[in-house]
């Protein structure tokens, strides 16, 4: 495929790709973390910070300047920082959103995309902002990786390159710059590991050359050195301070911003304070800090601090934090019909694609983009119970309090909807959900493709077969008469209403036939059809 342009729609694409990267990279970045805390959670961080950035973007309305893309990218990560890596990730997004924004005043006010030189300009900038939130520069950490990216996008740019071949130099510059910081950091030398933040870089610029070119370079999996070689590596940090602090400052001036950064060098280490690019006097801060209560006073001196986090790093415990919302559904459809239909009533949608299984990865991806802390999945048949499992615990793994809620058809999902709260604590809301979903009975109707015995009798090619516990229970001249004697033993047990959900080549006098046959022979059955468009089974049939 032929190279994109980094245009606003390029870049909006560039950060949904690069948490999607950091999501299939999280452990690995984490198991390398060892500075300058050995917590584990520098991948966890540099994703919920990158999702974070990705929100704000794609709030935006459509819009072709570049540099309003970057400026929410950068706006979105410095609110939603989490830890040290955090605020750095939002500094180089800063590089990028200031350069460009600088390019576009410079071109009268829209700039519709970025170049090599650009791009280049954007990390140099970046190194100089990350070091200032820092304080100082350390050899062998991110810094040294970006600093290495930084000169060879530069270099690439002035002889020329186009900016997909700008990117790779820089990719592959940091790459090399990675693979040294082992020697030039003792603690990583001790653990046998690179830089964590460094390679949650080289996962950033791999996936741009992935938007713009297509292709993803081959890298190494990064692992730390055999424990016999490594001891350190796997013991848990035992003596730094207690707490991580984090809060957004508003209202500081620069001679207040050193006196903090004095104060909380004091309190303890880890101290990093970013200024935000386009909200004068405001800025995020992390420490590391045994007394919690005195680094918050510490800003309190000198501004006025806004989402406070305290974090204890003993045990490596992080609650969910920094979520764009507390609880969210997120339901597994099919159709487009199915995907409106869901989405209506409240629920994030992941829309099956085609014969392709629901993997545990693309669960984990949509789970992680919802947004929220605790969240109620509606697998509705779709994902096999080993790839719900698996993404599930991995999204746990990242903080996310997840609640699979046992439906298995889109009908028990409606059902288990309907009586969703989230004002409820979420095993209440789980459990609720999930009484509602089993006391949907449930079945299908499909065309039979070769004549066949089964439990109802012989059926030939064209019939209708209603189906319920994966048993052929109703064979009927067609899906009309099909669908109504599954109703009729659906009902059998009793109900009040009958959901039919409308395949996708079906007509929708189908449903008006079912609504009729529900009307003679039903009374005081209530019977709603919606087309969902999915595929396979003709008809979805629940009765609750």
């Amino acid at each position: 495929m032929s190279a994109r342009r980094l245009d606003a729609p390029a870049l909006r694409d560039w950060a949904h790709t690069a948490v999607g990267e950091l999501i299939t990279h999280t452990e690995e970045i984490n198991r390398l973390n060892v500075y300058p805390v050995a917590d584990a959670d520098t991948g966890t961080n540099m994703l919920f910070t990158m999702r974070a950035a990705w929100a704000y973007a794609e709030a935006l309305p459509r819009a072709d300047d570049v540099a309003q893309v970057a400026a929410a990218l950068a706006r979105g990560a410095l609110r939603g920082a989490r830890g040290n890596s955090g605020v750095i990730l939002s500094q180089i997004l800063r590089g990028l959103s200031d350069v460009t924004g600088a390019a576009a005043a410079d071109r009268g006010g829209l700039l519709a995309e970025v170049d090599g030189p650009l791009f280049g300009a954007g990390l140099r900038h970046a190194v100089g902002l990350v070091v200032t939130s820092m304080g100082e520069e350390v050899p062998g950490t991110i810094v040294s990786v970006l600093q290495a990216a930084a000169g060879a996008a530069e270099h690439a740019a002035a002889d020329g390159a186009d900016l997909p071949d700008v990117v790779c130099a820089a990719a592959d510059a940091a790459g090399i710059s990675l693979e040294q910081t082992t020697d030039q950091l003792d603690v990583l030398a001790e653990a046998g590991v690179v830089d964590a933040g460094g390679r949650g870089l080289l996962v950033l610029l791999d996936a741009m050359s992935v938007t713009l070119t297509g292709r993803a370079p081959r890298r190494p999996e990064y692992r730390p050195a055999p424990p016999s070689t490594s001891a350190k590596a796997s013991e848990p940090a035992s003596s730094g301070p207690e707490f991580e602090v984090m809060y957004l400052l508003d209202g500081c001036d620069p001679a207040g911003v050193e006196s903090l950064r004095g104060e909380l060098e004091r309190l303890g280490d880890s101290v990093a304070i970013a200024a935000s690019a386009d909200t004068h006097g405001q800025y995020s801060v992390h420490v590391h800090a045994d007394d919690a209560g005195a680094a918050v006073e510490a800003g309190l001196a000198v501004g006025t601090p806004s989402r406070i986090q305290i974090t204890s790093l003993i045990g490596g415990g992080r609650p969910p934090g920094g979520w764009a919302a507390e609880r969210a559904v997120l339901a597994v459809v099919d159709g487009a019909g199915a995907a409106e239909l869901f989405a209506a009533e409240g629920a994030r949608v992941l829309r099956v694609t085609g014969d392709e299984p629901v993997r545990a990865n693309r669960l984990l991806h949509e789970l992680v983009m919802t947004g929220a802390g605790q969240i109620m999945v509606l697998p509705n048949g779709y994902v096999a119970a080993e790839e719900l499992v698996a993404g599930c615990t991995a999204a746990v793994g990242r903080g996310i309090d997840v609640v699979p809620v046992p439906a298995a058809s889109m009908v028990q999902g409606l059902a288990a909807l309907a009586v969703h709260d989230a004002e409820r604590q979420a095993v209440d809301d789980g459990y609720t959900m999930a009484r509602a979903a089993a006391a949907a009975r449930h079945g299908s109707v499909r065309v039979a493709t070769e004549e066949a015995l089964t439990w109802a009798g012989i059926c030939h090619p064209g019939d209708g077969l209603g189906i319920s516990g994966e048993e052929v229970l109703v064979v009927g001249r067609d899906l009309t008469a099909a669908g109504a004697g599954l109703i009729d033993l659906l009902l059998a047990a009793g109900g009040e209403l009958v959901t039919v959900l409308i395949g996708a080549g079906v007509d929708d006098g189908v449903g008006e036939a079912l609504r009729e046959h529900v009307h003679r022979h039903h009374l005081g059955i209530e019977l709603v059809t919606y087309r969902t468009d999915h595929h396979g089974d003709a008809l979805l049939i629940g009765v609750e």
